[in-house]
C-alpha cells in the first residue's frame, strides 16, 4: 500500500518502511509525525482525494534533522563589475514511514 502526501509544498509518494527527506518539520527527533494531507492512496483499490482523502493519514518517525550540501548562488553582469557570491544549505528532516492508514 502506498500514498501520496503533501509536505513542504511538494508531493511525495511513500510506502511503509521507506526513508524520505522532506523540508524541515518542527518536531523533535525520535517523535512521530502524522501527515493528514493525503492526496492519494493506492494498493488493491486506488482512492484519489478531492483534494485530500477523507480519514487517510500517514504516520512517520522522525530520525534526524540536518542540512543539505552547500549550493553556490553566483550572480554577475557582463562588463559592469557586478559580482555577488552567496552560499545556501537547505534544512531537512529525515523520516521513516511507519504506516499508511486509509
Amino acid at each position: 500500500m502506498y500514498a501520496v502526501i503533501k509536505t513542504g509544498g511538494k508531493q511525495v509518494r511513500v510506502e511503509a518502511g521507506q526513508e524520505i527527506y522532506v523540508e524541515k518539520l518542527d518536531v523533535e527527533a525520535g517523535e512521530t509525525y502524522t501527515f493528514t494531507e493525503v492526496l492519494m492512496v493506492g494498493g488493491e483499490k486506488t482512492v484519489i482525494g478531492t483534494p485530500t482523502v477523507d480519514g487517510a493519514s500517514v504516520v512517520a518517525k522522525v530520525v534526524k534533522h540536518g542540512r543539505g550540501p552547500k549550493i553556490i548562488v553566483f550572480k554577475y553582469k557582463v562588463r559592469k563589475n557586478y559580482r555577488r557570491k552567496q552560499g545556501h544549505r537547505q534544512a531537512y528532516t529525515k523520516l521513516v514511514i511507519e504506516s499508511v492508514v486509509a
